[in-house]
């Protein structure tokens, strides 16, 4: 049975940066960019026609890949991390526009080298918007295949306010202990002391909100708190939280390592 810990300091909501995955994250967007890399290819971009097959893949790729780069340490060093707790396309569009600059500087020495044609400063003003459009695609892709971590919430320390989520609790469930948060189309189900209720919002956007109650997401659909949990059950592949309420939350196998650091689940 998980047991409650001590109140603990909040924790800053997780970003692309949290706990050194910043190879994680250029990796993820080294493959989006891959990926347009062999549809510029294809389609001979940019008057890159004129090369053979391979020769212009590499090109791409090789283009796609130093972008990447650009794009991960604008990213990490000329955003805001406060910026990627909010809405992801408010990042994106600082992203590709800081990438866009740099990336239109060597987008017209490789085009020089490859035309062999003389390198011109008017160059680069000439390449920047379809550079731009090609770093704002390359953003968004990196945006929506990118894996989001699971969250975990904590405990208020003494004093401060309750969760702001509390506050969303319709009259009828207010002053409850709040056990668990299912996501059903685009409500969710509130798992109480004094029962249940659905309420119209994102899983996503309650996540943020339940900052201040001790407690985990365990699935796409799911946000559990520690102390409703009175059992934690993990047999053939399975894991499973049997809740105050004998609510059975599932446990997806992405979101385990972190219940178990966490000590829901021994080791």
């Amino acid at each position: 049975m998980a047991q409650s810990s001590p109140p603990s300091t909040p924790a800053a909501p997780d970003t692309p940066w949290a706990r050194g995955r910043v190879l994680g994250v250029w990796l993820q967007v080294a493959g989006a960019c891959c990926i347009i890399g062999v549809v510029l290819t294809s389609a001979g971009a940019f008057g890159t026609s004129a090369l053979q097959i391979l020769p212009r893949l590499l090109y791409w790729l090789a283009m796609m890949v130093v972008g990447a780069s650009v794009g991960v340490t604008v990213a990490r060093f000329a955003i805001p991390e406060s910026w990627f707790r909010r809405r992801w396309y408010l990042v994106m569009l600082p992203i590709a526009l800081g990438t866009a600059v740099p990336m239109s500087l060597i987008t017209a020495l490789a085009d020089s080298l490859v035309t062999h044609h003389r390198f011109r400063l008017a160059h680069i003003t000439e390449v920047f918007p379809t550079t731009l459009i090609t770093t704002t695609a390359i953003t968004a892709l990196a945006f929506l295949i990118r894996r989001r971590p699971p969250v975990a919430t904590h405990a208020a320390p003494a004093g401060a306010p309750a969760a702001k989520f509390l506050s969303r609790l319709p009259d009828r469930l207010k002053g409850a202990e709040l056990w668990a948060v299912e996501a059903e189309d685009h409500y969710l189900r509130l798992h109480t002391s004094l029962g249940q209720d659905l309420i119209l919002m994102r899983l996503s956007d309650a996540l943020a909100e339940l900052e201040g109650i001790e407690g985990a997401q365990t699935h796409r659909s799911w946000w559990v708190a520690k102390a409703a949990v009175v059992e934690a059950e993990r047999a053939d592949g399975r894991a499973t939280l049997t809740l105050k309420d004998r609510a059975k939350a599932p446990v997806s196998r992405s979101f385990l390592p972190l219940l178990r650091d966490e000590g829901w689940f021994d080791s």
